[in-house]
């Protein structure tokens, strides 16, 4: 090579080197920032005190201690009733013997363990509570005939249905603990619901017959911790006027595919205050966390019906969900709403705002902050018209979402900003916070929300204002 072209080649790499050095440093400095910021937005000290309207969150919420099999109380063995190790065997009379045998004695707990054990729909009374082993599965019949039709609630409105596989109704106190599975072996109702569908593409939830995995009416001071609730045939739990419910460590899963489990919500919350949701795992074919409580053009003046209040949700996983959080559709009011520190995988939506226009709605206070993880949509904000039905009622109700918070939040995912209300919605102080996103669609259309508010929110390295 000629001394001129070596000399220059020189100088050519020298240089190249120099901006590869200097770039290498500026994003090794950037990344530092990035680190100090998520370090700072996302810690896990960063937890407000407050519910969203500026009430303390009482210290209830922060006692998270467990239940040992030592301090449930007197311990009642389905195996002293005649329950075997039988898989193929329904044991719903032996396994109901044990729980009343526990109510007569002055209360105690009912173990299951070491198997699995096939039943029809249970009853757990007062001072009763249930014990699932690890290794021991409760697994539901998937003979709709083994859970009676009586007095219950579906999907904002009292009527006649099936029980679940486990029942409390108005037992305070009551427990489900241990490192067992409750199993509702859903698959036949599955493909009875799928097969339905196919023959008539409207038929509503409740035409197929199926039963929920858990449902706790009418009862205070409930615990359900470290169990797996899975497969279940309709909703995996539902809790309908109850006060004071910690579910703590708990994963609820039913499949989206092969086959896909429909309606098998993980946690409903029907007219229910002061729960607590803490490392949990859900990842359900339908909303994993749907807070209900009525339906209808004159939902608010119904007895039966009612709000959620005080509900915080922290350090919970979410797979493949319709929504991780959800109001409605079946719901009037929904305040102080808190969910944060979770991570979020694979959801549909992170939070839904089921705007049902032949329902008087109202959600206000609610904050989802300190999130990551990927979604199609952060927020979706759209009329829900399934089963529209005004009964009569001439004027359209109107709904109302208020005080709505997204902070600290980084999310890849493909809609930033689902929203678009119908014309009796009425969407009012919206803010949102220290928002890293990357999104296939980062349109914002301000204009549908009332004082919008947006500080350093980030989509696709632009900040939006």
């Amino acid at each position: 090579m000629p001394a001129i072209l070596l000399h220059i080649t020189t100088v050519v790499d020298r240089q190249a080197h120099h901006f590869k050095a200097v770039y290498m440093k500026q994003r090794g400095l950037l990344f530092l920032l990035i680190v100090i910021f998520s370090s700072d937005v996302f810690s896990q000290g960063n937890r407000s005190k407050h519910f969203p309207d500026g009430t303390k969150i009482p210290k209830w919420f922060y006692d998270t201690a467990t239940i040992t099999l030592e301090k449930a109380g007197k311990q009642f063995s389905i195996n002293d009733f005649g329950a075997v190790k039988d898989s193929t065997v329904l044991q719903t009379t032996k396994i109901q013997a044990a729980i009343d045998a526990a109510h007569k004695n002055g209360g105690g707990v009912v173990v299951i363990s070491g198997g699995t054990y096939l039943s029809g729909a249970l009853f757990f009374k007062p001072n009763t509570h249930l014990y699932v082993a690890q290794g021991a599965v409760l697994k539901g019949s998937d003979n709709i005939a083994d859970y009676p039709e009586m007095p219950s609630r579906m999907e904002g409105q009292n009527l006649d249905y099936f029980p679940a596989l486990v029942n409390a109704y108005g037992v305070d106190g009551f427990t489900i603990s241990g490192k067992g599975i409750i199993d509702g072996n859903g698959l036949k109702y599955w493909e009875a619901f799928w097969q339905r569908r196919k023959e008539n593409p409207k038929c509503t939830n409740l035409e197929v017959s199926r039963p929920r995995l858990l449902f706790v009416w009418k009862s205070n001071n409930v615990q359900v911790q470290e169990v797996t609730l899975q497969n279940a045939g309709f909703w995996s739990s539902h809790y309908y006027q109850c006060n004071f419910v910690k579910i703590l460590g708990v994963r609820i899963t039913s499949p989206h595919e092969p086959v896909k489990a429909p309606s098998t919500d993980a946690i409903d919350l029907d007219v229910c205050n002061n729960v607590l949701i803490k490392n949990c795992y859900m990842s359900v074919n339908d909303d994993a966390i749907a807070l209900k409580g009525g339906k209808g053009p004159w939902a608010n003046l119904v007895p039966s019906n009612g709000g959620n209040s005080n509900i915080l949700i922290e350090d919970c996983e979410f797979g493949f969900s319709h929504s991780a959080l959800t109001c409605g559709s079946e719901a009037i009011h929904n305040r102080n709403i808190v969910m944060r520190h979770c991570i979020v995988k694979d959801a549909k939506r992170v939070l839904w705002l089921k705007m049902r226009p032949d329902t008087p709605q109202e959600y206000e206070y609610i904050s989802v902050e300190n999130i990551e993880g990927d979604a199609y949509s952060l927020i979706y904000v759209k009329p829900w018209k399934q089963f529209f039905d005004l009964k009569g009622r001439k004027d359209v109700p109107l709904s109302y979402s208020h005080h709505i918070s997204l902070k600290n939040i980084r999310l890849t995912c493909d809609v930033f900003f689902d929203v678009d209300p119908g014309e009796y919605d009425r969407l009012v102080k919206f803010s949102f916070e220290n928002l890293e996103i990357r999104a296939k669609n980062a349109a914002v259309n301000k204009h549908y929300i009332k004082e919008f508010s947006l500080k350093n929110v980030r989509v696709n390295g632009n900040i939006i204002d």
